[in-house]
């Protein structure tokens, strides 16, 4: 039987669990800008309780906030996705879930070897109490045959409490929970899609259900037949790791401009470090290193700069050390002095399988490649176990100097775009 662990709240739930005495009490995570602006991006069952709703403008809701005394957090996805990466060892460690696997920051697959849904229940029930015991972050948890089948099951974990968090939906109970679950609420199906399916008098999963295979591949092709043979119980959704990522990017909008050079550094350090161990956990090296900055392109009243650079490394490496070294030899090439930065970012580019490194003839040896592949091993088995900030070099920002994290206040009478929050590509 697969197991769905979904975060509640997740950004909010992680503030909360870093800050124990705000437990029970209002708690919203937003994206911020310059000025102090921003969008909710999550909140708690207390805040939504007051008529806060994900997507409010902070401006818009400062009398809300002001009145219940709400605690307002900058979203922080490094910090999220750092303990996204704990729940996840914590699971491990219990040794109950087999084939655990993440799905996205806040959500999580695995297997359980039981077929009664008693001993099922009981078993998943104990996952998430220790989850939470562990690290503070409430979870959902849903039970079921396959992929999609979970996620219904998650979903009824979520919307009832009588299931007290954790749901199993074994084959007899199929009909009586697809005719309850709204269409648009099914995993797999689009925002642009449920248009379609409402004019096809498909309001629910039980009604997208009883149409015919044939049907549903002609109409939705076969990313919707496959939704359909899982909730019909045949399971045929892979969620293994994706393809290894051709580039990737750590980029940053500041929540306020700089012309510090030192501070710069430790920004561009800080994303060489989140992008190294990104290229790591997808088991994958790397030989080009760029970096860029850029003024904020809405302020005309300010000078206005660009640009970006790029290192080419003598061997393939996924050594922290390195690209970050490389990502600061690409700023110094392309700072200028006199202008007020307000994004900045690191790439990394002609990215290969680690399974054969080609080593530089002069620069490193194969003993020297091996000491760095072990040393970064024990750095992520740090970093994983006590986090991110554990383990630190002395070019990135301070621990508690964290950029854009400190005196964040609501704007009332300015909006910023969503995707202004953290960016990881």
């Amino acid at each position: 039987m697969f197991l769905h662990i979904d975060c509640n709240s997740f950004f909010a739930s992680c503030e909360v669990a870093l800050r124990p005495d705000l437990r029970g009490k209002p708690v919203v995570v937003a994206n911020c800008n310059e000025a102090g602006g921003g969008i909710i991006l999550a909140l708690t069952k207390e805040a939504k309780a007051l008529g806060l709703k994900r997507g409010n403008p902070v401006f818009q809701v400062t009398d809300i906030l002001n009145k219940h005394d709400v605690a307002v957090f900058p979203a922080n996805l490094p910090k999220y996705v750092d303990i996204s990466k704990r729940l996840m060892q914590v699971v491990k460690d219990q040794e109950v879930v087999l084939d655990f696997k993440q799905y996205s920051v806040d959500e999580f697959f695995g297997q359980l070897p039981l077929t009664d849904p008693e001993a099922l229940r009981l078993c998943a029930l104990q996952v998430k109490q220790h989850i939470e015991h562990c690290t503070g972050i409430p979870v959902s948890c849903g039970v079921s045959t396959t992929y999609t089948l979970a996620k219904v099951a998650t979903w009824y974990a979520k919307h009832y409490p009588a299931y007290e968090g954790v749901c199993v939906l074994p084959l007899d109970k199929y009909e009586i929970a697809l005719r309850r679950l709204p269409i648009e609420d099914v995993w797999g199906i689009g925002r642009r899609t449920v248009p379609q399916m409402h004019a096809l008098n498909i309001h629910t999963a039980w009604d997208f259900t009883q149409r015919s295979a044939h049907e549903i591949e002609r109409r939705f092709r076969i990313t919707g037949l496959r939704t359909w043979q899982e909730l019909r119980g045949t399971p045929c959704i892979s969620i293994d790791n994706p393809a290894m990522q051709k580039s990737i990017a750590h980029t940053r909008t500041f929540a306020r401009m700089t012309a510090d050079k030192e501070r710069l550094h430790s920004y561009i350090s800080d994303f060489a470090v989140a992008a190294a161990r990104k290229l790591r956990d997808q088991h994958s090296v790397c030989t080009q290193v760029s970096a860029f900055i850029a003024t904020n392109p809405h302020r005309d009243d300010l000078p206005q700069y660009a640009d970006s650079a790029t290192v080419r490394l003598p061997a393939a490496t996924a050594d922290t050390r390195l690209i970050v070294r490389a990502a600061l030899d690409a700023l110094d090439a392309l700072y200028r002095a006199g202008f007020m930065y307000k994004r900045a970012g690191v790439v990394l580019t002609d990215i290969t399988s680690d399974a054969a490194v080609q080593l530089d003839l002069f620069t490193q040896s194969a003993e020297l490649h091996h000491k760095s592949k072990a040393l970064m091993g024990v750095l992520d088995r740090l970093t994983t176990r006590y986090g991110m900030d554990s383990v630190r070099l002395a070019s990135q920002s301070p621990a508690d100097e964290k950029p854009d994290l400190t005196n964040f206040q609501p704007l009332r009478n300015q909006t910023t775009d969503i995707n202004d929050i953290i960016e990881v590509k």
